[in-house]
């Protein structure tokens, strides 16, 4: 029957209803059920499509697979997987039921609005998440849940458990399959709440199953004489840790040592994590089903348990540690003459913070008296890192700071917003892991072995002729697309050094660039100019740099590593990465619009980061968070869009440019929705 029905539509493209398909395979009145079950077979497949109450064959030219990447008010867009340069707009009246994540089929206008193509979701081929979160509402008695991530608007029908008291405007998760509601969270204003949202939403869990935690609990403190064996003793050599001041779990240490020939010995110690989690043991199965520890502001859901990742694993000041130590000898011209990996033990003489080594840099005469015997060290190693970083841009890596949004709070009541920023010893350990981990990744590859990468593509070239077009905008000019390498990225940074637009043109270079993942396949890492590069150094916090020890152990004894299902765990890897970021980056979004809200009618400083077909999307800097000003309420005349950068008043010729700063107040925002309206305050 399936043979004869896609005969049938291919000879018929207008589309036939259900009943006249009928007539026309001459079926029974018995044989129509079967019928109705292929068509919906066949549509659920994408073979055909029902439109109208017609049946429509699909050329398979205009049925494009990809994920939904990306939603907005009314709207989504999907990524194609055969050309992940050209996104498909989708709006919201055609997303199909699809959510933020899902791998979808679409049918794809010949040309869509603007430089974008058009489509409509006709498919959900795998969905992210098996279940959704949203805000539970009632209408004449009929439950409905509004889903955070759904391009649509359309609130969606759903079931109420008789064990599950749901009240209006709680925060709800449903299962996807049955739209039955599985667990209420509680009314999003609730402390602690917006965390139970993101990690439902993200699929990530702060518990570890009972057999994990037995295991963790049978592992020993204490370093037996047969465990030091074959491994180099460093506890006489001097070495620090330098992390934030709040931070627990210590993965690297750092030594260094001035060589009779001139050359500086660089000691990158990382916790040996996999002489304690051995493959297939239930704490492996949850550090791989978890793939990294998320940090959130006031809570950490680790990758393994606090028994290890804060004690046992961690290399705490004082304490005999197991290591995995990288050795790497750099001449004077910055290059690394010899490298060396061995399992150590290791001791940790003083932890550092990173505001206490940039007193000493500074030269802070308390702070250069209490750390005294590291002093010498600590300038070795600010000299050496100069170096390397100097090494690293000439050689194509992109130098520049993207703070991060730091929350302030006065007790427990949000106060205010501040950029995280890094200072001179943050990027003097920054050089070191890449350089222990570009060593690492350049023995693996030169050895043949099998191993996760760290791969970072370049840009797609439509997203740099967009940028390109930008640039011309500002009077920057950059080689044409398919000749644009890190170098000239480089450049345009620094030569927008200092200007008014430094911000958004750094933001605008940042967009243009693709995420760096984890592959079985060494393809290089654009963003720092490495040819090869691997995560080796935080085995404490992120399951793939595991591998890459376990990995690094068998090069080293000479046991090939199997390769098998290295792909599968790259693309699993790099999936729970995402979605650790994405919830880390959504809680403190929440929580911003969430303050903003009670500031409703105050100035702030804006800058507008792009104009959308609704209105201008302006930034406020010093929030980390932007909100839109409608077209409608640009007073005074009718703008229109004279090119990309740039609104242009027909009447009065008033323009407003990309970059341009604004003075803007709140006057709507919808903290659950991320959404807020500004206003221009003239």
């Amino acid at each position: 029957m399936i043979k004869k029905i896609l005969e049938l539509l291919k000879k018929n493209k207008q589309g036939l209803n259900f009943q006249r398909i009928a007539r026309e395979l001459n079926l029974l009145q018995r044989e129509k059920p079967l019928l109705k079950k292929r068509l919906y077979a066949l549509e659920n497949k994408g073979a055909i499509l029902k439109a109208q109450r017609k049946y429509f064959i699909l050329p398979e030219s205009r049925l494009i697979r990809g994920k939904l990447v990306s939603i907005g008010r009314g709207y989504g867009f999907v990524r194609q997987e055969k050309d992940p340069s050209r996104d498909i707009f989708i709006p919201g009246r055609h997303s199909g039921g699809a959510l933020l994540g899902d791998i979808v089929e679409v049918v794809c206008q010949e040309k869509g609005t603007g430089e974008k193509l058009e489509g409509k979701i006709v498919r959900i081929v795998k969905k992210d998440r098996k279940t959704v979160i949203g805000i539970f509402k009632e209408r004449w008695g009929q439950p409905f849940v509004l889903p955070y991530e759904a391009p649509s608007f359309d609130e969606i029908p759903v079931k109420c458990r008789p064990d599950i008291k749901v009240e209006p405007n709680v925060v709800v998760e449903v299962d996807r399959d049955t739209w039955c509601i599985k667990k209420a969270l509680g009314k999003p204003e609730t402390p602690g709440v917006d965390i139970k949202v993101v990690s439902a939403k993200f699929e990530l869990s702060d518990s570890f199953s009972a057999e994990a935690l037995t295991e963790a609990k049978e592992i020993s403190s204490h370093i037996t004489l047969q465990e030091r064996e074959g491994r180099r003793d460093f506890r006489s050599w001097r070495t620090v840790t330098i992390d934030g001041e709040d931070a627990r779990d210590f993965d690297d240490a750092v030594s260094i040592k001035k060589l009779k020939n001139g050359n500086l010995l660089l000691g990158v110690h990382i916790a040996d994590v996999s002489f304690y989690i051995k493959p297939d043991s239930f704490l492996d199965r949850d550090a791989y089903l978890k793939g990294t520890s998320v940090y959130f502001p006031e809570t950490t859901f680790p990758m393994l348990p606090e028994r290890l990742s804060a004690d046992i694993c961690s290399l705490r000041e004082g304490e005999e540690r197991l290591a995995f130590s990288v050795l790497l000898e750099i001449n004077k011209r910055s290059e690394v003459v010899k490298s060396d990996f061995l399992p150590s033990i290791i001791k940790s003489d003083a932890r550092m913070t990173y505001n206490s080594v940039y007193k000493i840099f500074s030269g802070e005469e308390k702070e250069i008296n209490k750390y005294s015997s590291f002093v010498p060290d600590l300038m070795h190693m600010r000299e050496l890192a100069d170096r390397l970083r100097e090494k690293r841009v000439k050689e194509g890596s992109l130098d520049f700071e993207h703070p991060e949004p730091q929350l302030v709070y006065k007790g427990k009541v949000l106060s205010g917003v501040t950029p995280l920023e890094q200072n001179e010893a943050h990027r003097v350990i920054e050089v070191f892991m890449v350089a222990a981990n570009e060593a690492v990744a350049v023995f693996l590859a030169n050895k043949k072995a099998p191993a996760l990468f760290r791969v970072h593509p370049p840009p797609a070239l439509a997203d740099l002729e967009k940028l390109r077009s930008i640039l011309s905008h500002f009077g920057l000019s950059c080689p044409s697309s398919d000749k644009i390498r890190g170098n000239d990225l480089q450049s345009i940074l620094e030569r927008a050094a200092g200007r008014p637009e430094n911000k958004f043109i750094s933001l605008q270079v940042l967009k243009s660039l693709r995420i760096a993942v984890y592959s079985a396949e060494n393809t290089g890492h654009f963003g720092l100019g490495k040819l090869m590069y691997t995560h080796f150094t935080s085995p404490i916090r992120r399951y793939p740099d595991l591998i890459v020890h376990r990995i690094l152990k068998k090069t080293l004894n000479k046991n090939k590593p199997a390769k098998k299902a290295l792909s599968t765990l790259a693309r699993y890897c790099s999936d729970r990465e995402r979605k650790a970021m994405e919830a880390e980056r959504e809680l403190i979004e929440w929580r911003i619009y969430r303050y903003l809200k009670t500031r409703m009618g105050d100035e702030f400083a804006g800058i507008i980061v792009d104009i959308s077909k609704s209105g201008l999307i302006v930034e406020l800097g010093d929030y980390f968070i932007s909100g839109i000003i409608f077209f409608n309420d640009l007073e005074g005349d009718y703008y229109y869009r004279d090119n990309n950068c740039t609104l242009k008043g027909r009447r009065t010729g008033k323009k407003y440019e990309l970059g341009e700063s604004l003075r803007v107040a709140p006057v709507a925002v919808d903290p659950d929705l991320r959404r807020m309206t500004l206003q221009i305050i003239h």
